[in-house]
């Protein structure tokens, strides 16, 4: 099998990138892209030249994705587009701040649930995310997105969102090269051109952000945010055949309170924003530490076979390299707050978004530069902290090996860790 001169192992291996969810925190994903970049760009690696042949992303996630999968071709600009709006991001552009679009929208909400009986019309969603459709438009070019595909910067990018209608999770793709439809258990992948109403359904944070509409199976169904139901998140990029797989968080996969302050308000009675905060951080992070243990097993368990039993077993070693933030996100949200909008403020506060037990709720929804700037730069130096790690993981360098012979395998942390995960196939 040819090798690839630049990365160093075979030159039919296929990178993939994962981007989960996280709303304005996935802001730290374009810091980790940066600093990935110039890791690679150090190294030697032709700056301009995209190493993903696999984009694939979920909630805010995805709007990274398809930026970067849009614009591949010239990938050190690409990143340095997405780098740009979330420099600059405000609370406007993504969702009405004015009061006619938010407080209004609030009012009608709380109206619908205490005076249901003498409202006619029922609110869909806490924001109203107008602005974001106009950013997203203005960020991604669509009609680019075929043309990197056809001339093969990249060979697949696949979205993820969840149908409010059926309960099914759907993972809807676009590929060079034909790629078999797959269906697990309330989970399904789709082939289709992939387009602004995939991604604004994919980061429609449940509640916050309105449903989206998509036709599946020749039928319309309304969408919410991918990360809901998502219990493989690694998933689509296996199945869109990645040999190793780069997953970029936008949370701590083991996590407490913020500071992990064990003592007086910690332990009062939750807010509905602390409540809330604590099912974002479910449906944001359960499922993809889940996914990363379980791949490990896999892998595991295969490193215990002979060649013959694995190739009977139609599985394959995959390996993973998790880059996730090394502070807590909502930490760095509570000094913060105060930036957005007075309307927002007010919403927010009315929930007990705006103080400390708060702050997780707020940093989903925090689209203010004040904040997101804090975000790229802490991504772009957790990823250079894993240098050696990313050169290894791309075949820059040479692996490193346990006594067996075998590629050595970091554990999830119990705790919180002060850098993130790295998983090496055996």
């Amino acid at each position: 099998m040819p090798v690839d001169p630049i990365r160093g192992h075979r030159a039919d291996d296929r990178l993939g990138l994962i981007l989960t969810g996280g709303g304005a925190r996935a802001a730290y994903q374009a810091g980790v892209l940066d600093g990935v970049a110039s890791i690679l760009g150090d190294g030697g690696w032709p700056r301009s030249r995209n190493p993903f042949q696999v984009i694939c992303g979920t909630s805010a996630g995805a709007i990274n994705a398809a930026a970067l999968a849009a614009g591949c071709d010239r990938f050190d600009q690409a990143i340095g587009r997405i780098v740009s709006v979330w420099s600059g991001i405000r609370a406007h552009q993504v969702y009405r701040t004015d009061p006619g679009g938010a407080l209004a929208n609030a009012a009608h909400w709380l109206a619908a649930l205490t005076m249901g009986w003498v409202v006619h019309s029922r609110p869909r969603s806490l924001f109203d995310t107008t602005p974001l459709s106009v950013l997203l438009g203005e960020m991604i070019d669509f009609e680019r997105l075929t043309g990197v595909l056809d001339g093969g910067h990249l060979q697949s990018l696949a979205i993820s969102v969840s149908s409010y209608t059926s309960g099914l999770h759907v993972t809807y793709y676009q590929s060079r090269e034909p790629v078999a439809p797959w269906a697990r258990t309330q989970r399904l992948a789709c082939p289709t051109r992939i387009g602004l109403q995939h991604l604004l359904a994919s980061s429609a944070i449940p509640f916050v952000f309105p449903a989206v509409p998509l036709v599946l199976d020749g039928r319309h169904e309304f969408f919410g945010d991918g990360s809901m139901r998502q219990t493989a998140p690694i998933s689509p990029a296996i199945h869109l055949g990645a040999d190793r797989v780069l997953v970029i968080g936008a949370g701590q996969l083991r996590q407490g309170a913020p500071d992990d302050d064990r003592s007086g308000s910690q332990y009062a009675y939750p807010s509905l924003a602390q409540v809330a905060g604590h099912a974002m951080a479910s449906i944001f992070l359960d499922g993809l530490a889940t996914d990363i243990e379980r791949l490990q097993r896999v892998n595991r368990t295969l490193a215990l076979l002979p060649q013959e039993a694995r190739r009977v077993s139609g599985l394959r070693p995959v390996r993973v390299l998790v880059i996730a933030p090394s502070q807590r996100l909502d930490a760095l949200a509570i000094g913060r707050i105060r930036a957005l909008p007075r309307t927002v403020r007010t919403m927010l506060r009315m929930i007990g978004a705006t103080d400390r037990r708060g702050a997780g709720l707020a940093s989903y929804l925090l689209f203010e530069h004040v904040y997101t700037q804090r975000l790229l730069a802490l991504g772009r130096v957790d990823a250079l902290a894993r240098r050696d790690e990313v050169l290894e993981f791309f075949g820059m360098t040479r692996p490193r090996d346990d006594a067996a012979g075998r590629a050595s395998e970091t554990p999830l942390p119990t705790r919180a860790p002060p850098l993130a995960v790295g998983l090496d196939t055996v």
